[in-house]
């Protein structure tokens, strides 16, 4: 019997060969994007939940305010961890997790790798993180100091086949930065674990773990500066808030007396200024898509992203249902008379209804096939614009597949349930006489082609929002020129030969100026901050981004001087001489034309201030991400062994490749890297530029999906008035009066849809728009563009059908009377 009903409904399906093929695409399009968002969306709440402990651990954040700024931070000071185990009961454990230099470099067997992140650690480390060892012990692995761990794939680059464990590493070019200075950290290391590769979905990831026993910086007892990310493990039950509460006395028992010291005023003078100091808990779970906080190990995922991509899924799905169910509606008048027959042969309701879902299953069976292969296809694509990567097996886990299996059987019942209910309701005398009413099935198909379309003129408005947004980043006035700038960060590999070097650079005639610092305003770069007062007021601290710069720096990065002059080598060492811009001399309580002043800058608790004279102002330029405001900058003259090299020409081919050739002929085996300042400022806002791609890409096919939709209503209602349109054809209409009364009402509901588009566009795209301190205007004419599209497309729609309507020979349609 089962079988019977597959055949028929096979048979019925294939004689409409072009509204099955409209059925299974859309549903195919509204399925991958179903299957291809799900991953990614699963995929992001899964981050760091493979931790055995994961609903216990919380990081420790940095929550102040110095000034009028506003201090967020993902570390903190070193005394933390451990003051914490022991103030707090319900702390079991604590432990930090210390980002060293990434281009530490490694020697083994007179063979030298630079290929490895590497970060230093408590060794409670893997008492608290679910790491699991290959070699080695976790308990006591890394509680001496020199010790290392490695990961697998690490170990296997450095020692092959040998057994790692208890042999000895060279680190070189490794270190921290604080405020005091640089810690040293180089030295020989004894490799005493090797561990797993970190979970793809953990929200920070190193391939060299060593030992904190060996950090000097890490015993600082200083509570006013620290860089150090901090990891608690609380008792099972334990009341986040009610801890976070009792942090709030931390601060003056511990702050108090450094704060007297170092800034010369206490505690509550301190609190009385409008300072704040104090400290939040973030669940390890919500670290990687709820973090607001600067200096995240690893750029963390937005649960604006998520949401924005679950409802497009969720929209896309429902919309291919919702055409599923206008085109199988529509085409029912074909088989009004089919249906009468079976019942007057004697065939029960429940027949017809399983019948027709049959049909919807095996419509739907089509279409997941084929989302598998649009999956397929697309997924190296969305890998690209997502920074994942998703293959085809992903989908082949027994999750999955019981989850399409289920999902199947949903589509089929929700697409095909309404038409099989509506079609075998049918009377049998109407349907013999091919005619039957669509009642108030009516209002429930033009609503949900406004929302088909409503959803499709949302999407179009944050497509526009976002290309606007990131054209204002492409053209926005940065205060520099980045074009035609090379950045070689590792300038200093070379050792005694990165003098030689730069002074070949400077005689190449296609090199207009070189700078030798390592501080960037786009992509990776060094970021030191500083605390500054005012002499007339040297209590108060602010804090400021601290630049090491040569007398190149400025002409380089054609940074504009607005008052006074740059550092130059005839004025001797300039120890105490500095440069600021133009938030520093508002944030320092400096006249407008600040050369000649001075300012005290802290250089340590227990050490006097040192005092710094303003020999020039520049211009505010964005030394970071248009996401952050400006900050105070302090620029120091310091030069570092890094290049910032402006070239004459856009095609600097020939020149890198001179360089390369040039770096080779040193024989220091380091590897040579450079990048463009222009592409670094681009991948600062790579996040961005995917969401515009995914935003485009979905708008496309939102669109294209409910315009297939539309025009199964359009279908469904020529169907209906076959009749009426013949019979104003013979009384005279000509073909433009039959296609606008067809028209019309269909345009309402597009003109109803972006009605609601427009307020759920706006509150959106606002919303997206805050995470940026400098962002565009959502102008006015982003809605009329997509109001105009929307009624555009839909217009293309509904004339395609529409002519064809009233094209028709109208005998065809009043030969029934």
């Amino acid at each position: 019997m089962i079988k019977n009903y597959f055949k028929i409904a096979w048979r019925n399906l294939l004689k409409n060969k072009a509204m099955f093929l409209i059925n299974v695409i859309g549903l195919a399009l509204g399925i991958a994007t179903c299957l291809t968002i799900s991953l990614f969306v699963i995929d992001e709440i899964s981050y760091d939940k493979f931790n055995e402990k994961v609903n216990q651990i919380v990081r420790v954040n940095l929550s102040a305010k110095m000034g009028d700024e506003l201090i967020e931070e993902s570390s903190v000071m070193a005394p933390v961890a451990q003051t914490f185990k022991n103030e707090f009961p319900e702390v079991l454990g604590a432990t930090r997790l210390l980002k060293t230099a990434e281009t530490a470099k490694v020697i083994y067997a007179n063979k030298s790798f630079r290929n490895g992140k590497s970060a230093m650690v408590d060794s409670t480390f893997f008492d608290i993180f679910s790491i699991k060892f290959i070699k080695g012990n976790a308990k006591n692995a890394l509680n001496k100091p020199y010790t290392v761990v490695l990961t697998q794939k690490q170990a296997e680059t450095y020692f092959g086949e040998e057994n790692p464990i208890n042999k000895s590493i060279e680190i070189k070019d490794q270190g921290v930065y604080s405020q005091i200075g640089y810690t040293d950290l180089s030295g020989l290391y004894t490799v005493t674990g090797i561990i797993e590769e970190m979970p793809s979905n953990a929200h920070f990831h190193f391939d060299i773990l060593t030992s904190m026993a060996g950090n000097s910086d890490g015993l600082s007892p200083s509570w006013l500066n620290g860089n150090y990310h901090t990891y608690l493990l609380l008792a099972k039950g334990a009341d986040l808030a009610h801890l976070e509460t009792k942090l709030k006395v931390i601060p003056e028992k511990y702050m108090s007396a450094q704060i007297k010291s170092g800034m010369g005023m206490s505690f509550k003078e301190f609190l009385d200024k409008g300072n704040k100091v104090g400290f939040r808990l973030l669940p390890l779970p919500d670290i990687h898509l709820y973090s607001d906080y600067k200096f995240e190990l690893e750029q963390p995922g937005d649960i604006k992203t998520v949401y924005i991509f679950s409802a497009i899924a969720l929209f896309m799905l429902l919309i291919a249902c919702i055409n599923f169910m206008n085109l199988s509606t529509a085409g029912a008048s074909k088989r009004v008379k089919e249906i009468g027959m079976r019942k007057v042969l004697g065939s029960e309701k429940s027949q017809l209804v399983f019948q027709f879902l049959t049909e919807a299953f095996i419509s739907t069976l089509v279409a997941m096939i084929l989302a598998g292969l649009i999956f397929y296809f697309a997924i190296p694509y969305f890998n690209q614009i997502s920074s994942k990567t998703y293959t085809f097996l992903d989908l082949t886990t027994p999750q999955v597949l019981g989850s399409v299996v289920l999902l199947t059987f949903f589509i089929s019942f929700l697409a095909g349930g309404y038409p099989a209910f509506f079609m075998s309701g049918f009377k049998p005398l109407n349907a013999l006489k091919n005619k039957f009413s669509t009642g108030s099935s009516k209002g429930i198909r033009s609503g949900l082609v406004v929302f088909q379309f409503a959803i499709s003129a949302t999407l179009i408005i944050g497509t526009l929002v976002v290309g606007k947004q990131m054209q204002y980043i492409q053209n926005k006035d940065l205060g520099y020129d980045r074009k035609q700038l090379i950045v070689i960060r590792e300038a200093g590999l070379l050792g005694n030969n990165f003098n030689a070097f730069r002074d070949e650079l400077k005689k190449d005639s296609r090199v207009k100026n070189i700078s030798t610092s390592a501080f960037v305003p786009a992509g990776p770069s060094d970021n030191n901050m500083t605390l500054v007062s005012s002499i007339n007021d040297p209590i108060q601290r602010v804090r400021a981004k601290n630049f090491n710069i040569d007398e190149e720096y400025i002409p380089t990065l054609s940074l504009k001087v607005l008052a006074g002059r740059n550092f130059s080598k005839q004025n001797g060492t300039e120890k105490n001489n500095i440069i600021i811009n133009e938030s520093a001399v508002k944030a320092f309580g400096l006249k407008p034309n600040p050369v000649g002043q001075t300012i005290l800058e802290s250089v340590g608790a227990d050490k006097p201030k040192e005092i710094l004279t303003v020999i020039g102002l520049v211009k505010d330029f964005h030394s970071r991400s248009l996401h952050e405001k400006i900050d105070p900058l302090v620029m120091k003259y310091n030069p570092y062994y890094s290049l910032i090299i402006k070239v004459n020409s856009e095609n600097s081919t020939d020149l890198i490749n001179d360089m390369k050739t040039k770096w080779s002929s040193y024989g220091t085996g380091e590897p040579f890297t450079y990048a463009f300042l222009d592409n670094l400022y681009n991948e600062t806002y790579q996040k961005e530029a995917n969401m515009n791609s995914v935003l485009r890409i979905f708008a496309l096919l939102t669109i294209f999906v409910a315009c297939l939709g539309l025009f199964g209503l359009v279908t469904f209602t020529t169907e209906q008035r076959f009749k009426e349109i013949g019979i104003r054809k013979v009384l005279g209409s000509s073909v433009p009066q039959i296609v606008g009364l067809l028209s019309k009402d269909f345009l309402k509901l597009i003109v109803i849809s972006f009605l609601i588009a427009f307020p759920l566009g706006y509150y959106a795209m606002n919303n997206w728009l805050q995470d940026f301190e400098y962002r565009t205007e959502i102008s006015w004419w982003i809605f009329v563009l997509s109001g105009f599209m929307t009624v555009l497309i839909a217009f293309l729609t509904i004339s395609y059908r529409s002519i064809k309507a009233a094209l028709m020979n109208p005998v065809k349609s009043l030969r029934s009377e």
